[in-house]
């Protein structure tokens, strides 16, 4: 046993903690314990496997810190200790010590205290993930040394100050730049350079303000890009429509204004499929011709697969979605969580039929603005459509019948317009809540249908009678 090179118990249902007599195993090489229900201290006897590679441990229930021994373990590649209990009071400065480092996964655990300089030190790290924790302190501008970094995840801790400006820099090599949740201050980077490898770019909820980067553009292979929930002075991006791989791009909550103005190419935005504009004072009319670009919108995906996330390994990116009346996280399945919203801004005019013709659309959210005129019947032929929102809205009218057709249709909210007629009968319709329908009048309005018999009251409620 003492010759035994590799470890791999991955995958199981082993509990307790890890034995002791691991550490006598001199000869080990790789250790794969992850995705068990190990618990207790990691024991420091493991640092004295000299020759060990690669130390898998993540998603356990594993205590403590991590050991001061582990500062021995000079051939260590990989270090694996996510998804854990670590109550660690900042991240070991001895880490600095394991020079051969590629990849430091702390994610998920209780770790605390400021993010070390001496990272940028270890010239071979390529991946560094050590979301959600308590990390504090500001970032330091020596992680701009890692010519090497290709992940970036620092999303959700306590990380304060500014971004530093080099980060952009970083782009020809760094295919992942995540920072969500945090509360950082100042600027986005502006230095993002052609060739570019970013594929996802996600800063929301922080506090930056400014403009969106022109230079991002440089970054054709950016997929996501979630700059929602800051203080990001701006009008709506539309060159950033000429990267070819966008899929997600979301600028929800912050002080976007103006009207929505197209570029005369004929090739914008082919591949998104989320776009969240909701809450900033964005005017004038909804862009029909914005709509007509959405060519990933137009069609479904019979498969309904997610395509592999090999290239990011432990990363998954997500977003925060706010549909049926909740807000949640989105992880991994953003392609096809097809979303447009643009709620509570300021556009007006009426709603272009042309999104229709958008059939994998699975929410559409256009409440809380102006819009004017009818329902357009076309809306009937969303298929997909999980979730729609029109209220809060100036229409008129009547309920298209076509909406009768909506067989995936979940949630339905209509109210406070000024519509009239018959409820249409069928499929989905009679699952709806009653708020779903409420309006804004000051006289009793009779609405019926071939069963039963609706009225509208001067309390705004809607009676079965």
């Amino acid at each position: 046993m003492k010759s035994l090179q590799n470890l791999s118990l991955h995958t199981n249902n082993l509990s307790g903690p890890i034995p002791k007599t691991i550490g006598n195993l001199t000869e080990l090489k790789f250790i794969n314990l992850y995705a068990n229900q190990l618990s207790g201290p990691i024991p420091s006897v493991l640092g004295n496997l000299k020759n060990l590679n690669f130390l898998e441990l993540w998603d356990n229930q594993l205590t403590g810190s991590i050991p001061f021994s582990f500062g021995n373990l000079r051939n260590l590649q990989y270090l694996s200790l996510g998804d854990n209990n670590l109550t660690t009071e900042g991240i070991p400065s001895f880490i600095c010590n394991l020079t051969s480092l590629t990849l430091l996964y702390l994610s998920r655990n209780n770790l605390k205290g400021k993010i070390l300089q001496c990272l940028g030190n270890i010239s071979g790290l390529q991946y560094v993930m050590m979301p959600h924790n308590n990390l504090s302190g500001e970032l330091s501008s020596s992680i701009c040394n890692l010519t090497s970094l290709q992940i970036l995840d620092l999303g959700r801790n306590n990380l304060k100050g500014a971004i530093p400006q080099c980060f952009g820099n970083m782009s020809r090599h760094l295919e992942v730049l995540d920072m969500q949740h945090n509360d950082l201050s100042g600027t986005l980077p502006t230095t993002f350079s052609i060739g570019s490898a970013l594929g996802s770019f996600n800063f929301h909820g922080n506090k930056l303000e400014g403009k969106i980067p022109r230079s991002l553009e440089n970054c054709q292979r950016l997929e996501v890009v979630d700059l929602g929930d800051n203080l990001l002075n701006d009008t709506f991006p539309m060159w950033l429509g000429t990267l070819p791989e966008l899929r997600v791009l979301s600028l929800r909550s912050n002080k976007l204004h103006g009207p929505i103005r197209t570029l005369g190419s004929e090739n914008m935005y082919p591949e998104l499929r989320l776009l969240d504009l909701s809450s900033n004072a964005i005017t004038g009319k909804l862009p029909m011709s914005l709509f007509q670009h959405f060519r990933a919108m137009r069609k479904i995906d019979p498969s309904k697969k997610a395509p592999s996330d090999d290239s990011y390994g432990y990363y998954e990116n997500s977003i925060a979605v706010a549909t049926k009346g909740l807000e949640f996280e989105v992880v991994r399945i953003l392609f096809l969580y097809t979303t447009i919203d643009l709620s509570n801004n300021k556009f007006e005019g009426h709603i272009p039929s042309i999104i229709g013709e958008l059939i994998a659309l699975r929410v559409l959210n256009l409440s809380h603005n102006g819009l004017l005129g009818h329902i357009p019947p076309s809306l009937g032929s969303l298929s997909s459509v999980e979730s729609v929102d029109l209220s809060g809205n100036h229409l008129v009218g009547e309920i298209p019948a076509q909406f009768a057709c909506l067989t995936s249709l979940e949630v339905l909210n209509l109210s406070y317009n000024h519509l009239e007629g018959c409820i249409p009968q069928g499929n989905q319709f009679h699952t709806f809540e009653n708020n779903s329908y409420e309006v804004i009048s000051s006289f009793s309005l009779s609405i019926t249908s071939s069963t039963s018999r609706y009225s509208w009251t001067k309390t705004d409620q809607l009676l079965l009678t």
